[in-house]
């Protein structure tokens, strides 16, 4: 299902991170990143909670409003009943939704805002995506105090935390459009491979805005996927081209591009929820306000896991969602 905006814009945004995304090539463009994963917090998910409430008040700031101008803050992360995200809300005292689907929450989060204040149900949100590595691990996988090995191509889930803020009010960046995706499952079991797990709802979602918007790839300066990582990137290419006849031209990873995988001990990239969101919402959008960038769909990829079916090794569905941003004329 594709939904068309008329008056939905991204009127500014925040981005604090952690310290490998403060050590990798973006560096320079986030608000703010601390040096260690603890955030003067005794616990991986309270600094996670921090992340977020600090987030947000900076972003308030920069816009020059207060929590009580703010229709609705909807946000998402990782951790089980996504409780960082209802930790923090706690602080910060504006109406939550909160969401979960998985690393696809921040553009489905975008959706939601977007469908509300194009129907005029609200004037304004607030939209936050985080997650932290430690947090994530325990999680998911193992702590990371285990030392347990990993497969190389695995991914490295992102510290931070990625906020924006939307309106009717017109401003640089539009977004234009948006396609809710569908829940695909491969049967692929291994939760250190979600490159392959996330790839083929990337291109099921690509496919179906390219058919419903009635548009070919060449329409977009750059699709930006969210966090599949280098092995994912390559599956997603192989799989439209096989699957959807459909040549990917103008394209990049956010995992592939948040950290300097080469010099950095992050196997084949980024992962997590903040991922896409912190490379948009910084260098993406620094471009497109620079006039390097006109039309940008950014494609969020998910793995619907939790840890009871990792543990029973049952296969893993994935969803991503979309949302085309283009630059206001």
């Amino acid at each position: 299902m594709t939904f068309k905006y008329n008056n939905v814009y991204i009127n500014s945004t925040c981005t604090i991170t952690g310290p490998y995304e403060k050590r990798g090539p973006l560096g320079k463009y986030f608000d703010k990143s601390y040096d260690d994963f603890y955030f003067n917090e005794p616990t991986w998910e309270q600094a996670e909670t921090k992340l977020i409430v600090e987030n947000v008040n900076m972003l308030l700031k920069k816009i020059n409003l207060k929590s009580s101008d703010i229709s609705v803050h909807i946000g998402s992360d990782l951790l089980n009943q996504i409780v960082a995200t209802n930790y923090s809300s706690s602080k910060l005292g504006i109406p939550l939704i909160g969401i979960y689907s998985a690393c696809s929450s921040s553009v489905l989060g975008l959706i939601l805002a977007s469908n509300m204040i194009d129907s005029k149900q609200i004037n304004n949100a607030i939209v936050t995506s985080s997650s932290h590595n430690n947090s994530a691990e325990k999680q998911f996988r193992n702590p990371v105090e285990y030392g347990g090995p990993k497969k190389d191509y695995t991914t490295f889930t992102t510290t931070g935390c990625a906020s924006c803020f939307l309106s009717n009010a017109k401003d640089k960046i539009k977004v234009e459009s948006a396609t809710l995706g569908t829940v695909v499952d491969m049967g692929v079991c291994d939760v250190f491979n979600m490159g392959a797990v996330m790839a083929p709802a990337a291109a099921k979602v690509i496919s179906d805005h390219l058919k419903e918007t009635n548009r070919t790839i060449e329409y977009y300066d750059l699709i930006l996927t969210g966090d599949l990582g280098v092995v994912g990137k390559f599956i997603l290419k192989d799989y439209l081209k096989e699957e959807h006849n459909i040549y990917l031209k103008n394209y990049d990873d956010s995992a592939c591009m948040i950290f300097d995988i080469d010099k950095q001990p992050v196997y084949q990239g980024g992962s997590g929820i903040s991922c896409l969101p912190l490379v948009s919402y910084s260098y993406i959008f620094d471009k497109m306000k620079n006039g390097k960038l006109n039309k940008v769909l950014l494609v969020a990829t998910g793995a619907l896991m939790n840890p009871s079916m990792c543990n029973q090794k049952l296969s893993i569905p994935s969803i991503a969602h979309a949302i085309s941003l283009e630059v206001s004329k």
